[in-house]
């Protein structure tokens, strides 16, 4: 039993040291920049799977001080990162979530949830919003008010 743990550490050992060399061997990069736009965390998993062609858009959006993104739904996946502001997003079923700055949402790829982002801040709302949908689609469907009194 101890022979076959000094066998493991070995090899563990000498993995790593061929895992050190490859990376002595990696070529860097030259004349590269890049900018963190925005980042954002969430407590969900994240699964994003496509059937077919995709398309990806990223936008910004800002949401003025009482303003609205009117009732809606996506026909893709939607990720999304609160940049500045707060971001009250309500469903169908009149339930409302709040999301601040440094918070990111994903609304899942098929639902067709309708739902209404809205401002109720007094400072404007910006999202960093990556779009994953099928090809030549829509960034979103206006929907009816489902009857919330909002």
């Amino acid at each position: 039993m101890r022979h076959i743990g000094r066998t493991a550490v070995i090899a563990v050992s000498a993995a790593a040291l061929g895992l050190l060399s490859a990376a002595a061997q990696a070529t860097p990069g030259a004349r590269v920049t890049g900018t963190v736009l925005a980042q954002g965390s969430t407590p969900d998993h994240v699964k994003v799977g496509t059937d077919g062609p995709t398309e990806f858009v990223i936008r910004q959006i800002t949401i003025q001080p009482g303003g609205s993104t009117g009732w809606h739904y996506h026909p893709g996946t939607l990720l999304a990162i609160v940049r500045k502001g707060t971001l009250t997003r309500t469903d169908a079923h009149c339930r409302s979530v709040s999301y601040s700055a440094g918070q990111s949402l994903v609304e899942p790829s098929g639902s067709r949830e309708v739902h209404i982002g809205r401002n109720l801040g007094v400072e404007p709302v910006e999202l960093y919003v990556t779009y994953v949908d099928p090809a030549s689609s829509p960034l979103s469907m206006d929907a009816p008010d489902p009857g919330c009194k909002l």
